[in-house]
């Protein structure tokens, strides 16, 4: 049967369809969430729950020729929230962590300067230099060409060392 007759029937309600449609992409879900998460029991969760969400709202597929590609939107989305998530967290932990072990207030004059720049900018210095990630992961998780993502990376830390320039603390940055 063709991908698009188990779309649309998978769109009627018809359980098997879906899974089918599921089997047939579970690795590019697992190969798209592993490039994000790195972490093989976190990509598995992705797959899961990206699972459940796509069958939830099977129902909102409007052209069925697209139906993978609206299956990694979701995987995309999913990961770049549980990203996001596990920034805070561990942003709180550092935080709490220094305070009241060091009298280093480093981390406090580097999360001044980058609440200084743009959200844009912030996240992309912080998935690739606390979070290391590979520019290409990001350009993939961005859906923007790797070229452009080096150039916005190296005016966000341009941006980020004027910072420290305007303090007169240069030569820690």
């Amino acid at each position: 049967m063709s991908e698009k007759k188990l779309v649309l029937k998978a769109i009627k309600g018809d359980e098997d369809a879906f899974l089918e449609l599921i089997h047939s992409y579970e690795e590019a879900l697992y190969r798209t969430a592993i490039s994000y998460l790195k972490n093989e029991g976190d990509a598995l969760e992705a797959v899961q729950e990206v699972t459940y969400r796509a069958y939830r709202s099977i129902k909102t597929v409007k052209e069925p020729a697209y139906f993978k590609t609206w299956l990694i939107r979701i995987m995309m989305n999913y990961c770049q929230d549980v990203i996001k998530k596990s920034k805070r967290e561990m942003l709180e932990e550092r935080i709490i962590g220094m305070q009241g072990v060091s009298e280093d207030f480093t981390f406090l004059e580097v999360e001044e300067a980058l609440l200084n720049l743009s959200e844009y900018e912030r996240e992309l210095l912080h998935l690739k230099y606390f979070e290391d990630v590979k520019i290409k992961d990001i350009a993939v998780m961005w859906n923007t060409p790797e070229g452009t993502i080096k150039t916005r990376l190296h005016k966000a830390l341009r941006a980020f060392r004027n910072q420290f320039e305007e303090k007169g603390e240069v030569k820690r940055v």
